[in-house]
């Protein structure tokens, strides 16, 4: 597997495939991951949006989208992180993570923070972090809907 960072026009449909084949993420939800990567396509870096693209094979095993927090010292976000539902649970994602995290690094990023939803659905979500060293920082009541809490994780990477 290798890593590249510069999105290209034809990652706009792969990204669009890889989400919808997940069958996870609502149409609202796949229509937000894949405008990012036309966003830094059309804006370059100035749109704040960084990606790790894993390939292997010639085809997209996953990809992360993560950026400076503005107005913080050393805050990043991580936006989105997404496998190929065919290479799940064999450690893509902790793989695409890692080097999302070594950019951070060396970009002077200290904490990485990731958003995702208190519904049984993301359940896999909140495991796959708290696995991969992320801790519950803070949870916001009925952020997304009544009933559907924002859980705020946060990696301290140095």
């Amino acid at each position: 597997m290798w890593f590249r960072d510069e999105p290209d026009y034809a990652d706009v449909a792969k990204v669009e495939s890889l989400l919808k084949r997940t069958a996870f993420f609502s149409p609202d939800e796949e229509e937000i991951g894949i405008s990012l990567v036309a966003e830094r396509l059309e804006k370059g870096l100035s749109c704040g949006y960084l990606f790790v693209f894993a390939e292997l094979d010639g085809s997209l095993v996953g990809y992360s989208c993560y950026g400076p927090i503005p107005g913080t010292l050393d805050g990043h976000d991580l936006y989105w992180i997404a496998v190929d539902p065919d290479r799940q649970g064999k450690r893509y994602g902790s793989a695409i993570l890692d080097e999302t995290e070594k950019r951070v690094l060396a970009a002077g990023g200290k904490r990485l923070y990731a958003e995702t939803s208190s519904t049984d659905l993301y359940a896999p979500t909140r495991a796959f972090y708290e696995r991969n060293e992320f801790f519950l920082e803070g949870r916001l009541a009925d952020y997304y809907a009544p009933g559907d809490d924002k859980m705020l994780y946060v990696k301290r990477l140095v």
